[in-house]
């Protein structure tokens, strides 16, 4: 499993997780996924939490090969301030968007592993 079997982010596959992800999370929920601009096989995507809760978080999603992903968290801000993810509330929404994001990879796969 190296990183030259790893799937490269194009446009494609970048508009598929556009469109998907959105209905994976919670309802109300907001959702940016983007290229990262260092990493051909990475994206890229912010969170914004469903509610009144005021917490975003950013991830680095980054495809290990055709089917595989590594979620990182990158950010945890609430009403635009960073904030210590190590607090159990906050590593439970944290634990559900990492899920999240791999439902959406496994969704994808047809895309990077046909």
């Amino acid at each position: 499993m190296g990183r030259e079997t790893a799937a490269t982010v194009d446009d494609r596959l970048l508009n598929a997780w556009q469109q998907t992800l959105p209905e994976i999370v919670e309802p109300g929920s907001g959702v940016s996924v983007r290229k990262d601009d260092g990493d051909p096989h990475a994206l890229r995507i912010t969170v914004d939490v469903a509610g009144r809760t005021g917490y975003s978080f950013d991830f680095k999603c980054t495809y290990l090969d055709e089917r595989e992903v590594r979620v990182d968290l990158i950010d945890a801000e609430k009403d635009g301030r960073h904030l210590d993810e190590r607090n159990e509330h906050v590593q439970s929404l944290i634990e559900r968007e990492v899920r999240h994001i791999h439902e959406c990879a496994q969704a994808l796969a047809v895309l990077t592993n046909p």
